[in-house]
């Protein structure tokens, strides 16, 4: 327990020195010294000692401990409703390597996910760091202490035992979380909500999700369900209805939705400027109805005008509900370049009193993919995992030495 508290000290707060390290978590300070030397010897973490000679009369100042972030890498995995992209990440952030591919549903969806994990892990450097733990971010509702997906309608998964699976074939953690809350946890972390304690990120694809940052803290809710929005009711209009599949919301300004009802414009007859840069109707998604709407056609823009008028009611709520300081917007919806932001932040600071500021991803696709690490260095389970796989490899090479004498 005190390796990782120390771990998780230098993760948040390094580099120090061990009596700085003593001081903050109330340790010996001779305890500290066998543990960092211990931890020094796995390779967790690092010494930096100074450069400069000591001055006449003061004595040579202490070396600095930091956390290695080549200690091991983390595979990063952010399923969308079209497309799933995974990298490999070390534990800065850098992405090492990429493979994405389009999104399926059901059981082939995992088959193709784990195909390409499979290929994703194989790409690690045998002689550098290796691969310490698989991060899912899933666009539905997660149990992530469970590691299960309890439902992802874009996704077409139900009560889905993903992380089992996962570590079953990998042998690997799988750390299992909505995807909007790893995007969020990006956005703070090496975004646009960097230095913001209260942060809410609302990312519109084929779906719409919120990831909610409170007190510094990923907020999940009483039952890991805070921040669907998608199912948000936006009109009284709408009270009384079923919605399949996906929310209500996510059928008014969703891609889903404007995919909807660009289906619906072409059927009635209104839909020629939509249908025409899709090809069929078969063939039709969202960013047919962007493009058409972006090239000025009437039907396009009025449904992309209507979707951001929904959009800008929900973030007027919400910044009711939670006061954060920034809203970032990000998602293939909002990175279309269509929606008139300033006019939805327009709207948003009329109808509040505390407006928050309102942002662009800086992040774009790889929110989710930084997010991923950003969640594994805040796991005491992956850090603890860390330190007994580290150990357990010492071992193992020792007695490999003591055979070979």
């Amino acid at each position: 327990m005190n390796s990782v508290a120390i771990l998780e000290l230098l993760r948040d707060r390094g580099p120090l020195s061990r009596a700085e390290i003593a001081r903050h978590l109330g340790l010996n300070p001779a305890s500290v010294t066998r543990i960092v030397d211990e931890l020094l010897a796995k390779g967790l973490v690092l010494e930096r000692t100074p450069k400069d000679p000591p001055r006449r009369g003061v004595g040579r100042p202490p070396s600095a401990i930091t956390f290695n972030t080549q200690a091991c890498l983390v595979a990063g995995v952010d399923l969308g409703g079209t497309f799933a992209r995974t990298a490999l990440l070390d534990l800065s952030g850098t992405i090492l390597r990429r493979v994405s591919t389009r999104s399926e549903p059901g059981d082939a969806g995992f088959v193709a996910l784990r195909n390409l994990l499979e290929e994703l892990l194989a790409s690690a450097d045998p002689q550098g760091p290796q691969p310490g733990a698989i991060v899912i971010g899933v666009p539905g509702v997660v149990q992530p202490t469970q590691g299960v997906v309890v439902a992802a309608p874009a996704l077409g998964w139900r009560h889905f035992p993903i992380k089992r699976r996962l570590e079953k074939h990998f042998g690997l953690p799988v750390i299992v979380e909505n995807d909007v809350n790893l995007h969020a946890l990006g956005e703070h972390w090496k975004g646009a909500g960097q230095g913001a304690a209260h942060l809410v990120c609302v990312f519109v694809g084929t779906g719409i999700g919120a990831g909610i940052i409170m007190n510094g803290e990923l907020y999940r809710g009483a039952t890991f369900c805070a921040g669907e929005i998608g199912y948000v009711v936006p009109d009284v209009t709408y009270l009384g209805q079923a919605f399949r599949g996906f929310g209500c919301l996510e059928h008014l300004a969703a891609g889903f939705g404007l995919a909807q009802r660009g289906r619906e414009a072409i059927l009635r007859g209104d839909g020629a400027g939509i249908l025409a840069r899709a090809g069929s109707l078969e063939n039709l998604e969202a960013m047919h109805v962007l493009m058409a709407a972006r090239d000025g056609d009437p039907t396009a823009r009025r449904l992309v005008e209507e979707a951001q008028r929904f959009l800008a009611l929900t973030l007027a709520n919400i910044t009711c509900v939670l006061n954060p300081e920034t809203i970032v917007l990000g998602g293939g919806v909002v990175e279309a370049g269509v929606l008139d932001l300033p006019q939805i932040e327009a709207w948003v600071r009329l109808a509040v009193p505390e407006p928050p500021k309102i942002v662009v991803s800086s992040l774009g696709s790889d929110a989710g993919l930084l997010g991923a690490v950003a969640l594994a260095l805040r796991s005491h389970d992956f850090l603890a995992t860390l330190l007994n796989r580290t150990h357990v490899r010492a071992e193992e090479d020792l007695g490999k030495e003591g055979g070979e004498s």
